[in-house]
């Protein structure tokens, strides 16, 4: 058997060999996509556990915000494994560099060191003794084109300066020391990473701080310094949180010490990248499917068409299962090439991976080889030709032994009682009815390829509806407000605040005014802080996007965000253990919702609470800020000058107002990268519908062509021929929009609101007008293109050779 083979194989490659190349390349592309799909969502969601294991992470940020404090003895706890300080300078400026770009000052040598030890790509970590130093990111080194060499223009303010910023009198014109900055290492490491919203990461060195200690962390032995120093801490164990809570509120005699759980914050960052990997993995599966039905059918084809010259030898002996094998040869050898061809290729593609997200936390960038996707999907794909290969030419052969009966289309049938046209009729046979023996065609793989086209199509259309709404409208997000303004600080006031958000609130500029107190509780067992938002309601109150449940109205109720709802495993409508600097209280969760991006916590953490409990819980407060909301439609900056010169023409001792545009949450660039990936991925299922749509129409003409001679014989012209092909189109069209439509909706639907629960954020039923409103021409003009060569062919049979033939 395997001389036979061998000798079919040479027979094969030397005539047919464009055939095969052709399915080589079709299987090497299709492998190849779904290969690098897969090995990107693999790589993508392990990006930030590979990155933890490298660094050294911190497991929180203890954020004590209160000069002069002392980190020894937190420094010394039995779970504290490491811990290094970073003062809290909002002053210090580089030329060209945003401010969100810059990290705080190190304070001590750990950070870097001990803690947070990034990964290096280029160049070293900073020398903590030298103040002209610095380490970037990888997207900061893309965005400004500075990398290791390069030099920066760092700016410190004047010791006068510095002081005066805590009252918020942000210095215009640095006055200190000007220093040049040598990048010399481009790194990351969770803390010292980008993000979707900056330009990239810049830390200048432990050095600065030692050079320049009135500069940056004040006058330590001067009484009236208000500069703060917090602290990162690695401890033994993410379980070891809640002790540290409680150490610290033995230790300091304060519960409302706020402690940033950043190993809870990278499991945040985890779910988004979670999000974008699943998306990665679907685009891979509906390659596989298109994969299924466009390459599969080509072989299906080759194998069918080899078993029919075969027929010969089996009058020589062949036997079935020989002529099988043989058959199959030829695709099997085609699948192995392919395999190992798109392993080459996803192993190119794997420089451009880690999609979103993982990238800005992926340690080891650049080519990367997965050999369990490699390998195993390269297995597959050789069993999968192989298999259909054979299966292909076994049920060939049962079709040349006997004749079999096929299923009458109801609609075909009802058309014909009608008494339409017969090309309509002979098309809807054409489209609905499979047919038997040479006679078949592929209806089946055609109708559920054009369902599948056009639910792909408007469900990515729909859901990257819902991905625009929310990127668009920080709303959705829960920031209601448009500008801020930094009203005090450790229940410090900057001004005259009751004035002037007095003022505010009488403004015609303004449509919603919020001033609020914020403060850290500490959840039951010390498992989390959480930080707390003032809800007055009163004369225009700011809009608050309420997930579930309601707003709280008594000293005992609060409402929380999602996310610190899910870490004290709360819910509405049940009672958690708050403890403020007043004590403990047991409280009712009336609702879940979003809360002001804040200092200290995202839009998802924390929770509102009402005046009268906030006073149960807390005396003064950690930070106070106004809240502004202007009319739809109004111009932000323009709206929030004009309310400054109201302000001071009214209280000319509020001179140094300022307001601040609101923060965007990093969620909204988060989503916004995820955007493409579902059109893409509609694209490919249109794909595969345009391929499987017009390999039924193309095989219909040729393998039913003695129908179409027998009715050109009886007097059907040429155009009529054409409409044959154009009805058979059409239908295929139709019923892809017919089911296709509603349950492209529904999916779209579907999707966005997982998402937003997912991220979370308010959901919105996404619909886009434009995809619904195109997509029935779309399809109907795309079908009827397709139908354009297959119906020239109809039209053009060689009617007396076909019918001698037969």
């Amino acid at each position: 058997m395997g001389t036979i083979v061998a000798t079919w194989l040479r027979l094969e490659l030397r005539r047919r060999w464009r055939s095969l190349v052709v399915l080589g390349l079709l299987v090497a592309l299709s492998a190849a996509v779904v290969m690098s799909a897969l090995a990107a969502a693999r790589r993508g969601a392990s990006s930030i556990t590979r990155l933890a294991a490298r660094t050294q992470p911190a497991t929180v940020a203890v954020l004590a915000n209160q000069p002069g404090f002392d980190w020894t003895k937190i420094a010394e706890l039995p779970e504290v494994r490491a811990l290094t300080k970073f003062v809290v300078d909002y002053t210090l400026s580089v030329d060209g560099v945003d401010g969100s770009s810059l990290g705080f000052p190190p304070a001590d040598d750990a950070y870097l060191h001990t803690v947070e030890k990034p990964v290096i790509f280029a160049g070293r970590v900073p020398d903590p003794t030298r103040a002209d130093e610095a380490i970037v990111t990888r997207k900061f080194v893309s965005k400004h084109h500075k990398g290791v060499g390069d030099t920066v223009t760092l700016r410190l303010p004047s010791a006068k300066q510095l002081d005066a910023s805590f009252t918020g009198q942000s210095p215009r014109k640095m006055l200190g020391p000007v220093i040049q900055v040598r990048i010399v290492g481009v790194g990351v490491s969770p803390w010292l990473s980008d993000s979707p919203d900056t330009d990239g990461a810049f830390q200048i060195s432990a050095g600065v701080v030692a050079k320049y200690p009135l500069e940056t962390i004040g006058n330590r032995k001067s009484p009236e310094n208000n500069q703060f120093v917090n602290a990162l801490v690695r401890l033994r164990s993410p379980a070891d949180v809640p002790l540290l809570s409680d150490d610290l509120a033995r230790l300091t005699g304060r519960s409302d010490l706020d402690i940033m759980n950043l190993y809870e914050q990278g499991r945040t960052i985890q779910h988004n990248i979670a999000f974008e990997s699943r998306c990665l993995l679907a685009f891979g599966l509906a390659a596989f499917v298109a994969a299924l039905f466009l390459v599969g059918q080509a072989i299906a084809r080759y194998a069918a068409a080899s078993t029919t010259e075969l027929q010969t030898l089996r009058a020589l002996g062949m036997t079935p299962r020989q002529a099988m094998v043989t058959a199959a040869a030829a695709p099997a050898l085609v699948g192995v090439v392919g395999a190992v061809a798109a392993g080459a290729a996803a192993w190119l593609a794997s420089s451009r991976f880690p999609y979103g997200t993982a990238n800005l936390f992926e340690p080891s960038p650049g080519r990367s080889w997965d050999p369990f996707v490699i390998v195993g999907i390269g297995a597959v794909v050789v069993a999968l030709v192989a298999a259909g290969a054979a299966a292909a030419a076994f049920f060939a052969l049962i079709a040349a032994r006997r004749d079999t009966s096929s299923r009458r289309s109801t609609i075909a049938r009802s058309a014909a009682r009608a008494g339409l046209p017969v090309p309509i009729v002979v098309g809807a046979r054409f489209a609905l009815e499979s047919g038997r023996g040479r006679t078949a065609v592929p209806v089946r793989p055609a109708l559920f390829g054009a369902v599948l086209g056009v639910v792909g199509i408007v469900a990515a259309f729909t859901f990257s509806s819902g991905v625009t709404d929310a990127a668009g409208k920080p709303e959705r997000f829960g920031q209601t407000f448009q500008a801020s303004a930094f009203a005090g600080i450790n229940g410090q006031d900057g001004g005259p605040v009751d004035a002037v958000t007095s003022i505010m609130r009488n403004s015609a500029l303004t449509t919603g005014v919020s001033d609020s107190r914020n403060a850290v509780a500490t959840g039951s067992g010390g498992r989390a802080s959480v930080p707390l938002w003032e809800y007055r309601g009163g004369a225009k109150p700011l809009p608050v996007v309420v997930l579930d449940g309601r707003l709280p109205r008594t000293a005992d109720q609060v409402m929380l965000a999602p996310q610190t709802m899910s870490l004290l495993h709360a819910h509405v409508g049940g009672h958690v253990n708050l403890t403020g600097n007043r004590g403990p209280k047991s409280m009712e969760i009336t609702g879940s919702g979003l809360v002001p991006l804040g200092p200290h916590n995202g839009y998802a953490e924390g929770g509102w609470i009402a005046s009268a409990g906030y006073d149960a819980l807390f005396t003064g407060y950690k930070f106070r800020v106004i809240l502004i909301r202007f009319p739809h439609g109004a111009n932000v900056k323009n709206s929030s000058d004009a309310l400054v010169r109201e302000v001071v023409k009214q209280l000319p001792e509020a001179k140094d107002l300022e307001l601040d545009p609101g923060d965007v949450p990093t969620e909204l660039a988060l989503i916004r990268q995820v955007r493409t990936l579902p059109i893409l991925l509609g694209a490919f299922l249109a794909l595969l519908a345009i391929g499987a749509v017009g390999h039924a129409l193309a095989t219909a003409v040729r393998r039913r062509s003695h129908d179409l001679a027998v009715l050109r014989a009886v007097g059907m012209t040429q155009w009529q021929s054409r409409w044959v092909v154009v009805t058979q189109a059409t239908l295929l069209a139709l019923i892809g929009l017919t089911f296709g439509v509603p349950i492209g909706l529904a999916l779209g639907r579907t999707v966005w609101r997982v998402v937003a629960d997912y991220t979370p954020l308010q959901y919105v039923s996404p619909i886009s007008l434009w995809a619904l409103v195109l997509v029935a021409p779309a399809a109907l003009v795309t079908a009827n293109v397709l139908a354009a060569w297959p119906g020239r062919r109809a039209a053009r049979l060689r009617i007396s050779h076909i019918l001698r033939t037969e």
